[in-house]
């Protein structure tokens, strides 16, 4: 009955947001996959980041880099169809194609920073709290605090530093898709053998192959097996949850919208301090920036807030029916603190810099753009600093 009256519910939420216009169906949809997606898989940026550099565990960044691969191949025959020749220097609208600058790199600090010590990055944060993670729901808290206050200095960002800045699209810059396509590749691929190397460094316990399943006799048990393998305990793969993600991705893009989360986050909380005439949106000079979440005539329901709530209830629907969903209290008190003190510093980051590592990572590598690639350096470099926090903390 469980899965009849999760999928009745999800079916029930697209049909009335796909009243409002197709775009928000689909993106509901869309993220009630993300949700299954990464809470099947455990799939985390932060923890790919944090990983590597506390444990030496590189095999959470591997997949994250053969995601990426995936989608870089699927955006560029999209924006081959949107910009056919990139020599003309005009990039298409749609693609996570970002002005690089100082906001860029401080953005991915305060990010890297921030998501390791709330302990999971935006998307993170969000799919734990569909899996009953309390101290996701603090973190969350602390995102739409630093959202609220970065929209208000948002102003002097723009002045000093984003409105001066070029966004620096690969193909126009290598006369091409080709080149472009093959550096970006190669680059992954030269990453992917530099993680392996610094996970050479580290002895690590050998991994024990999971026992193989018990014959299946008949049609029954066949399903049964299928089923649990789908939904079991062990969960998915790290490199089947990223190759998943970057599919949607490309599906995302297909409808004219990058993957993002943070500017249906920034959206609502800017709609509630409206009631008290505090507002901040729209930004100014948003409506120049790809990604960027304007404002305008829809305050609650646009295709932002669909995947952000959609995220939320594709990894509830994916934690009860794995069994995995129960209320997880954090053991000390000043995990708290640690949780909004984290979420603070991702909401503020992932303003000034336009995105997080959804949609200024993994939507913008992709997508052909340089900023990606500062933001993702900047990103490790915060999580370098917030695990050398962590370390310190009690």
């Amino acid at each position: 009955m469980k899965p009849l009256a999760l999928g009745g519910v999800i079916a029930a939420v697209w049909l009335l947001l796909d009243q409002r216009g197709f775009a928000i169906g689909a993106f509901w949809l869309i993220g009630v996959a993300f949700g299954v997606v990464l809470q099947r898989s455990r799939l985390c940026f932060a923890g790919a980041f944090r990983d590597l550099v506390l444990l030496g565990d590189g095999r959470l960044f591997r997949a994250i880099l053969v995601g990426l691969a995936v989608a870089t191949v699927g955006f560029v025959f999209l924006e081959a169809r949107l910009a056919p020749d990139p020599g003309f220097g005009i990039a298409p609208a749609g693609p996570h194609i970002q002005p690089v600058g100082i906001a860029t790199v401080v953005g991915g600090v305060l990010f890297g920073v921030g998501m390791v010590l709330a302990g999971g990055c935006v998307s993170g944060s969000l799919w734990r709290m569909g899996e009953g993670y309390v101290a996701s729901w603090v973190a969350m808290a602390g995102i739409v605090a630093g959202t609220v206050v970065a929209n208000r200095q948002w102003a002097w960002w723009y002045d000093n530093d984003i409105r001066e800045r070029t966004a620096v699209w690969l193909p126009a810059e290598l006369g091409g898709y080709p080149l472009a396509l093959a550096l970006t590749l190669a680059a992954l691929a030269g990453l992917y053998v530099l993680v392996l190397w610094w996970e050479s460094r580290t002895p690590k316990m050998p991994e024990f192959p999971a026992p193989p399943p018990e014959p299946a006799f008949g049609l029954r048990e066949q399903l049964r097996q299928g089923w649990d393998r789908v939904w079991g305990g062990h969960g998915w793969s790290y490199t089947t949850g990223a190759v998943a993600l970057a599919v949607l991705s490309v599906f995302a893009l297909g409808l004219q919208v990058p993957l993002g989360v943070t500017g249906g986050i920034s959206l609502w909380a800017d709609n509630v301090l409206g009631w008290f005439d505090a507002g901040s949106l729209p930004l100014k000079g948003s409506e120049l920036l790809a990604g960027c979440t304007p404002g305008g005539a829809e305050k609650w329901f646009t295709v932002r807030t669909a995947t952000m709530l959609g995220l939320v209830a594709g990894a509830f629907t994916a934690s009860v029916l794995s069994g995995e969903f129960r209320l997880r209290w954090p053991r000390q008190r000043s995990r708290y603190v640690q949780a909004a003190a984290g979420g603070i510093l991702m909401g503020y980051a992932s303003v000034i810099a336009i995105g997080c590592t959804i949609g200024a990572f993994f939507s913008s590598i992709p997508s052909l753009a340089l900023a990606g690639w500062v933001y993702g350096i900047a990103l490790f470099g915060g999580a370098w600093v917030g695990v050398a926090l962590i370390r310190r903390l009690p």
